[in-house]
C-alpha cells in the first residue's frame, strides 16, 4: 500500500466523493492536507454575492487534517491566503511515499513542493490551467513563465485534467512520460441516479414553476458575473423569437446568483415575455433537478479553466452548448453530435448553435450520456495509479 500525501486549499463539494472512492482502494493510504475549513461552514461568496452553505459531505470517507497556518492576505469566497507552520513536520511523521499538490495558486502548495522534494519524496501535481486566456501583461507573463519552470523542474509527474491541460504542460517542454491523465470528472453514479429520481418529480417541477410541459427548456446554471457572459445568452434568446416580438417558444432558465442579476432580470422584462426566469442560487443537491428539467444547457463564458457544470448536466442526458473559451469543450462537447462549441462573444453563432440543441437535443442527450460514462472517478484512479507506479520506480 503506497501512502499519498494529498494538499488542496480548502474541503471542495466535487472532489469530496473521489477522495473517498481513493480512499477506499485497497492499494492507497490516502492522507488529505487542507489550508483552510472555511468551506464547512457558511461563508460569503463575492461571486455569487451571498452566503453559501453546501447540503453535501465534504469531509466524510477519508482521512484528513487541517494544517497550522498563519493567515496572510485576504483571497475571494472568504479564503485566505496562509503559510502552513508544520508541512514538513506532517510529512516526517506520516512517511509519505508520495505527495500529490492541487494547483500553484497558494503558497502552502509551493511550501508542500518544497518540502517534500527536501525529504526525498516525489510529487505529483494536477491542476486546471490552460492556454485559452494569456496575461495582456508581458511582465507578468514573462513573470509567469519564469515561476511556472522554476515550479515544475520540481515535479515528478503532471495529471492532467484534459486536453487543453496537457497542451498547457506541453507548452512549458513537460515530456509525454511524466504526463497521465486524470480526467476533470464528478462523481456520474451520483448524478445518474439523481437524474432518475428527478425524472419521476419533473411535472411537478414544471407545474410549480409556471412551466409548459410541451415547451423546451435552455438552463444557464452559474454565477451571473461578467466572466461567465451571461448577457450573451440573453441575447441570444432574444434572436430565437420569430419577429423579435413573440416569445420565443423555448423557456430560458438562470441557475445562480451574483452582482449581474438585477440588470439581467431588468433587461428580461424589457421584453414584455414570461418566458425567462431567475430561479437564484441552487445548492448542490438541489441541481439535479434543475438538468432533468432542461432539454439545452449552456455555458457561454469568457473564460472558464474547465466546467464542470457540462460534466453533471451530461449525466442527464442533455444537449450541451458552449464558447471555445470552456476548458472541457474539446474533451466533452462533439460538436454537431452532443451539442456545439461556438465562438465567445458571438451572439449569432450562439444563438444558431441553441437552435440546433433544441432540434436535436434528444440525440444529442442520449451522445452525452454515452460520452460521459467514459470521463469518470474510475479513469481518475487508474491515471493516478499510473502516476504513482511511475515516480516510485523513479525514485528508488
Amino acid at each position: 500500500m503506497l501512502r499519498l500525501a494529498y494538499f488542496v486549499s480548502h474541503p471542495i463539494q466535487y472532489q469530496a466523493p473521489l477522495l473517498r472512492l481513493i480512499a477506499a482502494d485497497p492499494e492507497i493510504d490516502l492522507k488529505v492536507f487542507f489550508y483552510s475549513d472555511f468551506s464547512l461552514k457558511a461563508y460569503q461568496d463575492e461571486g455569487f454575492g451571498r452566503l453559501i452553505e453546501w447540503d453535501v459531505p465534504l469531509t466524510e470517507g477519508y482521512n484528513y487534517h487541517f494544517l497550522d497556518c498563519w493567515r496572510i492576505q485576504k483571497q475571494q469566497s472568504g479564503l485566505q491566503q496562509s503559510l502552513a507552520k508544520d508541512i514538513a513536520k506532517q510529512l516526517k511523521q506520516g512517511q509519505f511515499d508520495a505527495v500529490w499538490v492541487h494547483g500553484w495558486s497558494w503558497l502552502c502548495g509551493i511550501q508542500a513542493v518544497l518540502a517534500a522534494n527536501n525529504l526525498g519524496i516525489p510529487v505529483l501535481l494536477r491542476g486546471e490551467a490552460n492556454n485559452l486566456s494569456k496575461a495582456t501583461n508581458p511582465i507578468k507573463q514573462t513573470v509567469k513563465q519564469v515561476f511556472l519552470k522554476w515550479l515544475f523542474e520540481k515535479i515528478a509527474a503532471f495529471c492532467y485534467i484534459g486536453t487543453s491541460n496537457y497542451e498547457f504542460y506541453k507548452s512549458y517542454g513537460i515530456e509525454d512520460d511524466r504526463l497521465f491523465c486524470m480526467p476533470y470528472a464528478v462523481d456520474n453514479d451520483y448524478f445518474q441516479k439523481c437524474a432518475v429520481l428527478a425524472g419521476t418529480k419533473r411535472e411537478e417541477l414544471r407545474r410549480s414553476l409556471n412551466l409548459d410541459p410541451h415547451r423546451p427548456i435552455i438552463l444557464y446554471a452559474a454565477k451571473l458575473i461578467d466572466v461567465k457572459r451571461p448577457y450573451d445568452l440573453l441575447a441570444a434568446y432574444r434572436l430565437l423569437s420569430s419577429d423579435g416580438v413573440q416569445e420565443p417558444e423555448p423557456y430560458l432558465l438562470f441557475v445562480g446568483d451574483g452582482v449581474l442579476r438585477p440588470s439581467l432580470e431588468a433587461q428580461a422584462q424589457e421584453t414584455g415575455w414570461k418566458s425567462i426566469h431567475f430561479l437564484g442560487f441552487q445548492n448542490q443537491s438541489q441541481m439535479p433537478a434543475m438538468y432533468d428539467l432542461c432539454d439545452v444547457f449552456v455555458l457561454p463564458s469568457g473564460f472558464e479553466p474547465w466546467g464542470l457544470a457540462i460534466n453533471e448536466v451530461m449525466n442527464a442526458g442533455k444537449a450541451v452548448v458552449v464558447s471555445d473559451q470552456v476548458g472541457c469543450a474539446l474533451n466533452l462537447v462533439k460538436d454537431k453530435q452532443n451539442g456545439r462549441i461556438y465562438p465567445v462573444g458571438d451572439i449569432t453563432a450562439l444563438a444558431e448553435s441553441i437552435r440546433w440543441a433544441i432540434a436535436k437535443h434528444d440525440f444529442a442527450g442520449d451522445y452525452s450520456l454515452e460520452l460521459i460514462e467514459k470521463w469518470s472517478y474510475q479513469e481518475d484512479i487508474q491515471g493516478l495509479k499510473q502516476a504513482l507506479n511511475f515516480v516510485i520506480r523513479g525514485y528508488k
